[in-house]
């Protein structure tokens, strides 16, 4: 392909002002969700497109891709690739990048943020003291974190800096992942069942992908212990909503703190309804210190490829 006749950028969904402002500065750039008809602007502007540019919950969908002959690049804002299909790109050789290394800190914090605010019933306290009813009496007992075993479906960065940050409250940190890590002195878990069992917060740190919708169902929930909480900041569509929400209301398990859901922004009026859980609108990675750092990846990667050389996050 010649790059230079080809030097237009689709952006799929929006993404920060200031990473649009840094594209449009140096590439042509259309923002594909604000075309009134999608399929006509693909079949006029497909030819000219050179380099996708999505969001990780987003993704592009392979009949866009189609209709861009001429793309060499998918660069995900985010870290996340379930929302892509990795063998058609492979298939068509069309490179992907994504924000690696640059999450890591602020999940793993919004992961205890989540856990320190379901057990010790910071939201339920917040709302007790704006109500007024601290006069009448004092809130129910909340849950000790400091000494308790938290387990972790996924040990890769975020799961080791979450371990990290578990650690500093005197936390027992378990695991489960593919295989068992020799260079960490956690407690290597054979299966997600028996680090369930053995788990008083599980926290979800894996990938999403069909492969591994649902993996969080009822069979989980019904071995956790019943002051078990579950933690998720990774993807929505790791769960099984409906038989989480069911060992909610009938207390198979304590609570849950999630950031993600199966179907957002559409969370189930059954979770917003319970005081045992604790929710997030999907907001892991959105400090300003970090979405500056994705949009810098983002541009260093379209950059890159306009300019031939090598990819710096590539992964397919």
């Amino acid at each position: 392909m010649n790059i230079a006749n080809n030097r237009a950028v689709l952006l799929i969904a929006p993404v920060v002002e200031s990473l649009q402002q840094q594209l449009a500065s140096q590439f042509p750039l259309y923002r594909l969700y604000e075309q009134d008809d999608p399929i006509t602007f693909l079949r006029e502007q497909g030819e000219n497109i050179a380099v996708v540019v999505t969001r990780g919950d987003v993704g592009v969908q392979n009949n866009v891709l189609e209709m861009l002959p001429h793309v060499g690049l998918v660069a995900i804002f985010g870290v996340g690739t379930d929302a892509v299909d990795l063998d058609y790109l492979r298939t068509r050789q069309i490179s992907v990048t994504i924000t690696s290394g640059v999450l890591t800190n602020d999940v793993a914090d919004l992961a205890m943020g989540l856990l320190l605010s379901g057990a010790r019933q910071l939201c339920q306290g917040d709302r007790f003291v704006r109500e007024g009813r601290w006069a009448n009496g004092g809130l129910t007992l909340g849950t000790q974190v400091s000494g308790k075993r938290i387990g972790l479906l996924g040990m890769g960065n975020i799961g080791q800096a979450i371990a990290r940050r578990a650690r500093g409250f005197d936390m027992e940190v378990l695991y489960t992942d593919r295989k068992k890590l020799a260079d960490l002195d956690y407690q290597w878990c054979a299966d997600l069942h028996t680090l369930a069992h053995e788990s008083d917060f599980l926290v979800i740190a894996a990938s999403g992908g069909e492969a591994n919708r649902g993996l969080i169902d009822a069979s989980v929930f019904n071995v956790m212990p019943k002051h078990a909480w579950l933690i998720n900041i990774a993807r929505g569509s790791l769960v099984d909503e409906k038989a989480l929400i069911q060992a909610l209301q009938k207390g198979v398990i304590a609570g849950a703190g999630l950031d993600v859901f199966d179907d957002e922004p559409n969370v189930p009026a059954e979770l917003m309804a319970l005081d045992n859980v604790v929710l997030q609108p999907h907001v892991a990675s959105a400090t300003h210190e970090t979405r500056q750092k994705m949009s810098d990846v983002v541009f260093a990667n379209v950059a890159a490829y306009f300019s031939g050389t090598a990819l710096p996050n590539a992964i397919n």
